[in-house]
């Protein structure tokens, strides 16, 4: 697919892609790029394996930028990534794409942007932006499911959500390497080594990485927020173990004298006394039952009870 980038971009061939009357976007897939790389002048011989890509990243070359895109899957965050690999330089950018993720995301562009100033600036900030456009909901969703799993710990819930806090956890730590990816890639872009955009629109460059550390940031402290959580849920877990230790702690107070009473009376020696006595059984159990009552009015007072 090949547009040119005018108020809108608009649809074209590769001759008038070529003809360079205005910017241009071009999709291939990698069989096309090997095809038709030379009819770009590009000065370049980009060795392309797109299952090899495991990072975002950009690269400057003598007449031109390359580079590739790492995108974590938005609806399942340990999922598998999209990857595909790019080049531009003042002409236009290319997308060298074997899946349809590029496409997609210019689709979305040409339906929804209308520039009054069109410009491959222009036209690369809102391609980067379109990558994190929903990442804002996304991340209040996330606090919003952590707070849920706070006042569940708070209510003392017997399901562990440990497992559901690493993995989200893990997600966060996903979004984080890909904010700073994509921050390195649009300070590049911003540095303009070669001279390949206008000093006017490096603005669009600056603005995105301003936007890349605000939502670095949000991840970085719903991650602490994961963490303290972690630590919450942990100390609830030792909480109520005081509180059981605490219960046989008194349990065992309570039942040491009378286990006493009972082996002593247990021996059963001749000359022992009350043990002809027709009072000493209710007295055994009068001594024990006061021994109770002493020790509960006791550890209500200590309030372990």
């Amino acid at each position: 697919m090949y547009y040119l980038i005018k108020k809108t971009l608009e649809e074209c061939s590769l001759q008038e892609c070529l003809a360079h009357d205005s910017q241009y976007v071009a999709i291939l897939t990698t069989e096309q790029w090997e095809r038709e790389k030379d009819s770009f002048d590009l000065g370049i011989d980009m060795d392309l394996n797109l299952k090899e890509i495991h990072n975002t990243k950009i690269e400057v070359n003598i007449d031109s930028l390359t580079g590739t895109f790492l995108i974590p899957d938005r609806s399942d965050l340990s999922g598998e990534e999209s990857r595909f690999a790019f080049a531009l330089d003042e002409k236009g950018i290319i997308f060298i794409d074997d899946s349809d993720t590029a496409l997609k995301i210019i689709e979305r562009i040409r339906k929804s942007r209308q520039w009054q100033l069109p410009c491959l600036e222009r036209f690369v900030y809102d391609f980067l932006e379109q990558i994190v456009h929903t990442d804002m909901r996304m991340m209040e969703k996330t606090e919003t499911e952590l707070e849920q799993i706070e006042r569940s710990i708070l209510d003392g819930a017997d399901k562990t959500p440990l497992k559901q806090l690493n993995e989200i956890r893990g997600d966060i730590r996903k979004l984080r390497i890909h904010y700073e990816q994509l921050i390195d890639l649009s300070q590049e872009l911003e540095e303009n080594e070669n001279d390949f955009f206008q000093e006017d629109n490096l603005r669009y460059f600056h603005m995105f990485t301003n936007r890349m550390a605000r939502l670095h940031d949000i991840a970085a402290s719903l991650r602490d927020y994961t963490i303290q959580l972690g630590d919450l849920y942990q100390s609830q877990i030792d909480l109520k173990q005081n509180h059981i230790m605490t219960i046989l702690t008194v349990v065992t107070a309570i039942f040491m004298p009378l286990t006493l009473i009972v082996g002593w009376y247990g021996m059963n020696f001749k000359n022992m006394p009350e043990l002809d006595s027709p009072l000493g059984y209710p007295l055994v159990i009068g001594v024990s039952v006061v021994i109770v009552v002493v020790c509960l009015i006791f550890f209500k007072k200590k309030n372990w009870l």
